[in-house]
């Protein structure tokens, strides 16, 4: 059977590709794959490459930080040394299209979860709602990494890491689908790079199975979870190249994602929590007298990894936790009142409202920290994941979430993981989110397929 979608599938279609991988697809992959770029820093990538030189991360991660535009040469030298690796057979192009299921075990202290998805590629479309379901964001973006991106995606000519994908699959026919493709024989691919969770990925290029996986798709939303940049940074490219004069078949109109259903029991979101500093005017004091009026502040002793658990016991609506770096103490803090930015923002749908990612862009720092702390000047920030990133970063550390030479911390900002049904009803809304709201868990690893954009 044909694997072209028929016209009764809605857009945005699904496809299989011609994938570029290491090892034709198979065998232990553990040296060569990596983390997402925007998870690591230089030191990470040097014990990256320590493991093999033809790790993927040497082409993916060519300048750091990636919150910015890096020197030209280090582009340059990225997209040669990506065409070498195809020109030696260190990576090759598959000879014909497939889609690939893809399971991440993760153990933990708080035991075992899978989460499964599909790899494929996905018509690269506007952002927005349409009819027969349309690719939506969930969070406001950053010019810097759109730029890095964007010269990386010049200069290869390859989309090299997967952006994470959900729909709703309220019906669980993909997710069965997933399961049955797993269950059929031992994985193409396996990795594991020591943090706890292992990769598994299935190579499925048989067309009963690719049309019955477009088949279950058919009419869903699919959320951006994890890659806005490099979905915006694809539709930019699109127009790089031609815009509406490029043909529609061509690969750069395909934008390659891991799709997984939202009903997936494996599905984590950790929070994003904030550090905020460069402020002339603060101290803990000088906040605490600033914020009056706006939160209600109670003492939470002085340990900080104490404060998530208080935050949890807590019967507010929001509770954020603030840490002052300077005398370490820990404090939570409430609006006085239900909904308190529906004043300000009366057209934005509640859960929108009601994040505490919300409340600490529209009342710690554009009420607080800016204008009274700040001479309305922008505060510094940084976006760390837990709590011990948080205190290296109060240390001067410089991480994957920021901080280092020249951020000085002064105050933390600890907040809940943002719940999975705020991203689907805000998305479904048309609104976005703050940025860095959500941090998808664990993270869906680079190298594992590539998608040539020629």
């Amino acid at each position: 059977p044909s694997t072209r979608p028929s016209r009764d599938h809605p857009m945005p279609a699904v496809h299989p590709f011609r994938a570029v991988q290491y090892h034709a697809g198979r065998g232990d992959l553990s040296a060569l794959v990596a983390p997402p770029y925007d998870v690591l820093d230089a030191a990470a990538k040097a014990r990256l490459l320590a493991k093999d030189a033809r790790n993927v991360v040497a082409v993916d991660l060519p300048h750091t930080p990636a919150k910015e535009l890096g020197p030209a040469t280090a582009y340059d030298s990225a997209g040669a040394l990506y065409r070498k690796w195809l020109a030696d057979g260190t990576l090759a192009r598959r000879a014909t299209p497939a889609m690939f299921a893809y399971r991440q075990t993760t153990r933990s202290a708080a035991g075992t979860s899978q989460r499964s998805g599909m790899a494929c590629c996905v018509d690269a479309v506007k952002f927005g709602p349409r009819p027969g379901g349309g690719i939506l964001p969930h969070e406001e973006t950053f010019s810097g990494p759109k730029e890095d991106r964007l010269a990386l995606m010049k200069a290869t000519q390859a989309q090299l890491s997967p952006i994470f994908g959900l729909h709703a699959d309220e019906r669980g026919k993909a997710t069965a689908l997933l399961s049955a493709i797993m269950a059929r024989g031992l994985p193409d691919i396996t990795a594991e790079l020591g943090d706890g969770v292992f990769h598994e990925v299935w190579t499925v290029d048989d067309p009963q199975a690719i049309n019955a996986y477009r088949d279950a798709l058919a009419g869903e939303d699919i959320f951006i979870a994890d890659g806005h940049h490099r979905y915006g940074t694809g539709l930019t490219y699109i127009d790089h190249l031609g815009g509406a004069a490029l043909p529609e078949d061509h690969q750069a109109r395909r934008s390659m994602m891991v799709l997984v259903g939202m009903s997936d029991p494996g599905l984590i979101i950790w929070p994003t929590h904030r550090v905020l500093g460069g402020m002339a005017g603060y101290s803990i004091d000088a906040f605490l007298d600033a914020s009056k009026g706006l939160l209600d502040v109670s003492p939470a002793g002085t340990d900080i990894h104490a404060l998530e658990r208080t935050m949890t016991t807590a019967a507010a609506t929001n509770v954020l936790g603030l840490y002052d770096f300077a005398s370490g103490r820990c404090f939570t803090a409430t609006p006085p009142q239900a909904d308190p930015l529906r004043a300000r923002f009366p057209d934005k749908p509640p859960a929108w409202r009601t994040l505490d990612v919300a409340l600490v862009q529209h009342i710690v720092v554009e009420q607080v920290c800016q204008p009274r702390l700040n001479a309305g000047e922008p505060v510094k920030w940084a976006f760390p994941h837990t709590i011990d990133e948080v205190v290296e970063i109060g240390k001067g550390s410089e991480t994957g979430a920021g901080g280092g030479k020249g951020f000085k911390a002064q105050l933390a900002v600890i907040v809940r993981p943002t719940p999975l049904d705020a991203v689907r009803d805000v998305s479904r809304a048309n609104q976005l989110m703050p940025q860095k709201s959500t941090f998808f868990y664990p993270k869906l690893l680079t190298g594992l397929f590539i998608n040539p954009l020629e």
